[in-house]
């Protein structure tokens, strides 16, 4: 098959979407497919285009197997709702022109955010005469409600008939969670287009020789119990419920020992991390670090430090995104204490899982008191940390060969013509 995978994010940028985007071309161009990626010149997390790629407004390179086609796009300083925007729908237009000028492809793998994609994808593809698969990581109109981002009823309509159309015209529909494919049927996406899809384990294992040990370096002692928030600074990670809950523990250090072995770490770059840095500045909180990304190698050795993985959501937003980050901690073997609606995939996972424990957002006080439990009883860190494998079901050999299997269907498909059956079926889960 000829696949184009045209998506906002891409290789070099090391976070959020962009790993999976790259993880899947690398995937189907290794099974022998020819592959193209359309995509953005990288700027995420630091939302800031490098020196050496300003003033250009195409450029092609070959990343191993793929070929990757860079277009311009808008990259606003400071990410604002409107300027986030302008930022996608100036790489939907002028990426749309830039697929439109390759070879035509027998499917077109569709990333979502941005959602304007789906629109253009649909252009492009009457005009090219194939099909597209809209791949959703995130449900951009429901998750702008629940953090109310957007104001006014016209606009949220809008949001709305954009996704009704990308998925209406869409050969199949793939998302990453539970929540997502039952999102996609109350939308009126039909079963057999319904593609479950989720993120997989990526990265090298943390096991085999331990690094330069993370604590020395940042001054954690041995005896503390390390907990760590690392991804992205956004709106929707409500990360000042972490500030929150230093300050609580601080006050309790006196008086209880536990409270003060406690050490957190907040790792990550985004939108919100100069407010947060002022904040945690003004703070003077002795028992919280903000550190920016890390390389590969200070990855895993935080990942192999640590105690507890942090992970939180802003309110409103848990049924609409799913955090990959989840994957990574527990492959190392990280029990979790969540943040999250009590309805949210994130709730569920860790209540189906049982490798730790789920926090409502915006009680700071539940939070210190899980922390200061796993601190005083090491046997519940040990119970959870045993059920972490639950995470193998995210395997890369278990949940790419399938999507690939349902792209050769629609490629099928298409080829036969409208008449051939469709099969009426959903993947199973991994």
């Amino acid at each position: 098959m000829r696949i184009v995978v045209w998506g906002i994010n891409y290789a070099p940028e090391p976070t959020g979407i962009a790993p999976f985007n790259t993880g899947l071309a690398e995937y189907l161009a290794g099974q022998g497919h020819e592959v193209a990626v359309v995509t953005g010149f990288p700027y995420y997390p630091q939302w800031k285009r490098a020196a050496d790629t300003r003033g250009k407004f195409f450029a092609d390179e070959r990343r191993g197997n793929v070929s990757v086609h860079r277009c311009w796009l808008y990259v606003p300083g400071v990410a604002t709702t409107v300027r986030r925007i302008a930022h996608e729908l100036s790489f939907g237009l002028v990426s749309f022109f830039r697929a439109l000028a390759l070879r035509r492809a027998d499917i077109y793998v569709v990333i979502s955010p941005p959602l304007v994609l789906g629109f253009f994808a649909w252009m492009l593809t009457r005009l090219k005469g194939s099909r597209y698969v809209f791949h959703v990581q995130d449900l951009q109109p429901d998750a702008a409600v629940g953090l109310q981002m957007i104001k006014g009823g016209a606009f949220i309509r809008a949001l709305y008939a954009l996704e009704r159309f990308a998925y209406r015209h869409a050969a199949g529909v793939s998302g990453i969670s539970d929540g997502m494919m039952a999102a996609f049927a109350d939308k009126g996406v039909p079963l057999h287009r319904r593609i479950y899809f989720p993120n997989w384990l990526r990265g090298p294992d943390t096991d085999g020789e331990r690094p330069l040990s993370f604590r020395e370096r940042y001054g954690v002692p041995a005896d503390a119990l390390l907990a760590v928030y690392a991804g992205n600074l956004g709106r929707k990670q409500g990360i000042d419920i972490l500030l929150e809950t230093a300050r609580l523990l601080e006050s309790r250090e006196k008086t209880d020992p536990a409270a003060r072995r406690i050490r957190l770490i907040i790792i990550g770059s985004g939108a919100g991390r100069a407010e947060l840095e002022a904040n945690l500045a003004g703070a003077k909180l002795e028992n919280v670090q903000l550190l920016p990304l890390l390389n590969d190698e200070d990855y895993s050795a935080m990942l192999k430090e640590s105690d507890v993985g942090l992970i939180t959501q802003a309110a409103g937003t848990g049924q609409f995104f799913f955090p990959s980050k989840l994957l990574s901690t527990l492959r190392a073997g990280l029990p979790v204490i969540t943040v999250a609606d009590e309805g949210s995939e994130l709730a569920r996972a860790v209540a189906d899982g049982g490798f730790g424990q789920n926090i409502p957002p915006g009680r700071a006080d539940l939070l210190a008191e899980s922390l200061r439990a796993v601190s005083a009883d090491p046997l519940l860190r040990r119970t959870w940390a045993a059920r972490t494998q639950w995470v193998r079901q995210f395997s890369p050999a278990l949940v790419l060969p399938l999507f690939q299997q349902r792209l050769e269907l629609l490629v099928d498909e298409t080829r036969q013509g409208p008449g051939w059956p469709v099969r009426q079926r959903e993947l199973s889960h991994p």
